[in-house]
């Protein structure tokens, strides 16, 4: 058996009594197309800065939980935002290695809607930099954001600008072996119809969106997750959703159903937020969302 498909079976064991029968044509979806869960280290976003929580801990604790993966975000890598060295990077990797862990991504704070030329640059230097991190760390994808300017009409100058960031970065990426995942971070593009032009405008097969279930904005959010699922390269699984202008806990079964209909099979991150315990916030997560694998 798969080492995949054995933990998948094993995190499934313990919460089977839960797991409502389904039709057959269901099973047969849910065979057919199966994500994988991996862990936001974003989760532990305090533990990692304040230094409570070391990077072989976090795999550790991971790997303990069932995950095969973590997203492995560059702000705790020691040295961030500069590079580290290869031998760094390597360590990293290696302490994943003798966890049983991979890593489902990386990612970077970028702003792509910078009107000064030099910034800008700067910017798009960034995220290339750790491109080539990500590649030697063997992550399949970097996050980047949009920006933080006010977004305007379809004819805003910015947005152009934001295609070109994200275009050259991909085609930069594409080099590496690693795609570019845009989250939709309610920043600069906000509405569902936006992100999904965008993405259409830089027209790379080298990116694609983290589709970020908590930043998504509609009165029913399910309806445009719906609609972004073609365009997503990788998540970010959220315990709440806006709804309206309020935050709800999340519909796990419609969400997952959500999932394995739009036909994903890649890592399907997951990040808590707020208070409590961040390792049982993020059991209690990874436990709703198996009962649906």
């Amino acid at each position: 058996m798969r080492r995949r498909s054995f933990i998948k079976a094993s995190s499934l064991a313990v919460v089977g009594a839960g797991v409502r029968k389904r039709p057959p044509e269901e099973s047969r979806i849910l065979a057919t197309y199966c994500p994988t869960p991996s862990l936001n280290a974003y989760s532990f976003n305090e533990a990692l800065l304040n230094k409570g929580m070391s990077l072989e801990q976090l795999f550790q604790f991971a790997a303990e939980t069932g995950f095969t993966a973590v997203d492995l975000t560059a702000y705790y890598i020691p040295g961030y935002p500069e590079v580290p060295s290869d031998a760094v990077l390597y360590e990293i990797k290696r302490k994943a290695f003798r966890k049983g862990i991979s890593f489902s991504g990386t990612g970077v704070r970028n702003d792509f809607t910078f009107q000064d030329p030099e910034k800008l640059a700067r910017e798009i230097e960034h995220v290339k930099e750790w491109i080539i991190a990500a590649s030697k760390l063997g992550a399949p994808n970097i996050r980047v954001f949009d920006g933080k300017a006010e977004a305007g009409g379809p004819a805003d100058p910015i947005r152009k600008q934001v295609v070109d960031a994200f275009r050259e970065c991909a085609l930069f990426a594409s080099r590496y072996g690693v795609n570019v995942a845009f989250q939709n971070h309610h920043d600069f593009l906000v509405k569902t119809g936006d992100i999904i032009d965008i993405i259409k405008k830089v027209d790379s097969n080298w990116f694609g969106l983290m589709l970020d279930t908590g930043s998504v904005s509609g009165p029913d959010p399910y309806l445009e997750i719906e609609k972004l699922i073609p365009y997503a390269v990788s998540w970010q699984l959220k315990e709440e959703v806006r709804m309206g202008a309020q935050r709800v806990p999340v519909d796990f079964p419609r969400l997952m159903s959500l999932i394995h209909r739009g036909a994903y099979q890649g890592f399907l991150p997951l990040e808590t937020l707020g208070e409590g315990d961040p390792k049982e916030k993020v059991q209690t997560l990874f436990r709703n969302v198996s009962k649906y694998m």
